[in-house]
């Protein structure tokens, strides 16, 4: 049976999402977002990025326009496929999306293709990032490391342990549901 499929589109971008695909559902403040994660990124037109939890591309293709090459990783095949779907839909040629878990795919990337990023996003699930990645992101020490986080207390706590290496600059809150009560 075939999944579901519905078309957003956001900024200069047309999405497809199978409904076992995660995404941000608020297209405005999607926008806003990245927009300001790739703007804290200071992209450079020489830089191969990595889009870790990439979903289904949005980060990555938002970003290709400003890089040399992207590399997208995420779990759920599914996802994946409408990743591969929308760099076609949106003629980007400068990305490349794959299946794994980001724990051994972003390892394998490193150790079998040797790519060496220059920047990474990370947009991890609630439960954020485990302790092989964050290994894998000092040892392989970008530039920067642009963190993208619906969960205050596991930021907190990654950003305690990528502090080994590296200065936080900057913390920007999103209200990704504005207008909303709060009990």
């Amino acid at each position: 049976m075939e999944a579901d499929i519905s078309k957003i589109s956001f900024g200069e971008y047309v999405f497809n999402i199978s409904t076992n695909s995660f995404y941000q559902v608020n297209p405005v403040q999607t926008e806003k977002l990245y927009n300001l994660a790739i703007d804290g990124a200071s992209l450079d037109k020489q830089d191969v990025i990595l889009d870790l939890y990439c979903g289904i591309g949005t980060i990555g293709i938002f970003a290709s326009k400003y890089v040399k090459k992207v590399y997208g990783i995420e779990i759920v095949e599914e996802a994946i496929e409408n990743a591969k779907e929308n760099s076609k839909l949106n003629s980007i040629d400068n990305i490349e999306f794959m299946v794994g878990d980001v724990e051994k795919a972003f390892e394998n990337l490193i150790k079998q293709k040797s790519i060496m990023p220059d920047v990474v996003f990370v947009d991890p699930p609630r439960k954020g990032l485990d302790v092989t990645t964050i290994g894998n992101l000092l040892k392989v020490m970008p530039k920067k490391i642009i963190y993208i986080s619906c969960n205050p207390a596991t930021l907190m706590r990654d950003l305690s342990k990528l502090e080994e290496k590296y200065e936080i600059c900057k913390i920007t809150p999103v209200d990704m549901f504005p207008f909303t009560r709060t009990r």
